[in-house]
């Protein structure tokens, strides 16, 4: 049975909530530029997680993780400015950068461990 990997888990549901959010902002808003900003950083922070698990080494799977860490703060930066530029509501917007803040703590975290440890 595989193990459950809740950093891999809410990356993948994070860059599904991503998509179908710039799938909106296209089809409804017809905004492209922004949400295709959004679309880039915020599937890229699964991939680099799903990167680092397959990591050579605890140095590789650090570089990683802190790419996914940097791509989640651009991910946050994208949906407040869509927020605040009304392509959003508060709600929706709050909504998604809750779903940020949680990975940022995750990542945060997963980061600082091993720092300590080494």
């Amino acid at each position: 049975m595989k193990k459950e990997n809740i950093i891999q888990e809410k990356s993948f549901d994070f860059a599904v909530r991503i998509v179908n959010l710039c799938r909106y902002l296209n089809e409804e808003k017809k905004e492209y530029v922004l949400s295709n900003q959004l679309l880039r950083s915020g599937t890229s922070i699964g991939a680099n997680i799903e990167e680092a698990i397959g990591g050579q080494s605890e140095k590789d799977f650090f570089a990683k993780l802190t790419i996914a860490y940097k791509e989640t703060r651009e991910s946050h930066y994208w949906v407040g400015l869509l927020t605040r530029t009304n392509y959003l509501t508060e709600e929706q917007g709050t909504s998604i950068l809750n779903d940020a803040d949680e990975l940022l703590r995750i990542i945060g975290s997963i980061q600082k461990t091993i720092k300590n440890r080494n």
